[in-house]
C-alpha cells in the first residue's frame, strides 16, 4: 500500500486531480482508495473512502470554540493529529495499491502544521510520496516560476519522502506559455536567460535564490497534467513507479 499526498495552494486542483488519477488507475486495473484530509471542505468531486470530517469538522470547531472560519481551520488542522491513530486504523481495513490523500485547500494548514507529520508517521513515511501541484498562473512568469520552486522546496524540506512536482491545470495555459514553463523546468540556463531579460533588484534576487535552490537539489523537472482533459496522469504514475518500484508496475495479483 502506497500513500500519495496531493499538496498545493488553494485552487491548484488537488481534489480534481485526485479524482482523475483514481479514475485513470481504475482503467489500468489498479485499485486505489481516497482519503479527504480537509476538515473544512464542503464539496469534493469524489466519495472519499476515509474522511477526516468523520472526526473533525470546521463547522463544529467554530461552534465549540467560538472561533471564526480562519481560527477554526487552524484548530481543526491541529485536532487531526489527535485522530491520526483512528485514521490509520480505518485504512488498515482496506487492501489496495494506492491511497490517494487529498490535503487541506490552504497549503499552510498541512505543510506547516505538526499534525501532518503526526499523520505521516502514523501511516508510514517509508511507503509514501508527495505530489506538489504548481499553480499555472503563478508559473507563467520567470519570477513567479522561481516563487513556485521556492514554495515546493519549502514543502519538500518539511517532509523527508519522495517528492514530485506537477504543473496542474496545464490546459489553462497557452501553448507558448506551457512550452516556456517546461523549458525553464528542464534547463536552468533558459530560466537564467528569462530572468535576466529585465535587470532589477527583484530579478537579481530571484536569480540568486534560484541558484541556491539548484545547488541544494531543490530544482526538479515539472510534469504538466490536467484533470479536465485529462492528460499527464500516465506521467505521474511513471514517476511514482520509478521511485517506489524502480519502474516496475504494480498489479492486483
Amino acid at each position: 500500500m502506497r500513500f500519495i499526498y496531493f499538496v498545493g495552494t488553494a485552487g491548484s486542483g488537488k481534489s480534481s486531480l485526485v479524482y482523475a488519477f483514481q479514475e485513470w488507475l481504475t482503467l489500468q486495473g489498479l485499485d486505489s482508495i481516497t482519503v479527504n484530509l480537509d476538515p473544512g471542505v464542503e464539496n469534493i468531486p469524489y466519495q472519499p473512502d476515509v474522511d477526516i470530517r468523520d472526526w473533525v469538522r470546521v463547522d463544529d470547531v467554530m461552534e465549540s470554540y467560538g472561533l471564526g472560519p480562519n481560527g477554526a481551520q487552524i484548530v481543526a488542522a491541529d485536532l487531526m493529529a489527535i485522530n491520526a491513530k483512528d485514521l490509520a486504523e480505518s485504512l488498515e481495513k482496506f487492501r489496495t495499491n494506492y491511497v490517494l490523500i487529498d490535503t487541506p485547500g490552504q497549503i499552510e494548514l498541512f505543510a506547516f502544521r505538526q499534525s501532518s507529520e503526526v499523520i505521516m508517521e502514523e501511516l508510514g513515511k517509508e511507503d509514501a510520496g508527495l505530489i506538489f501541484l504548481a499553480d499555472p498562473n503563478l508559473c507563467k512568469s520567470p519570477s513567479g516560476f522561481v516563487s513556485s520552486v521556492m514554495l515546493a522546496a519549502t514543502v519538500h524540506f518539511r517532509f523527508s519522502i519522495p517528492f514530485f512536482t506537477v504543473l496542474s491545470k496545464s490546459d489553462l495555459l497557452k501553448e507558448e506559455e506551457l512550452e516556456a514553463i517546461l523549458g525553464w523546468s528542464e534547463s536552468p540556463e533558459s530560466l537564467y536567460d528569462a530572468l535576466s531579460g529585465t535587470i532589477d533588484s527583484k530579478v537579481l534576487l530571484s536569480i540568486e535564490i534560484f541558484k541556491a535552490l539548484e545547488t541544494i537539489g531543490a530544482y526538479k523537472k515539472v510534469v504538466p497534467a490536467s484533470a479536465l482533459e485529462p492528460n499527464g496522469l500516465e506521467d505521474i504514475y511513471a514517476m511514482l513507479q520509478q521511485s517506489f518500484e524502480g519502474g516496475e508496475d504494480l498489479s492486483n495479483d
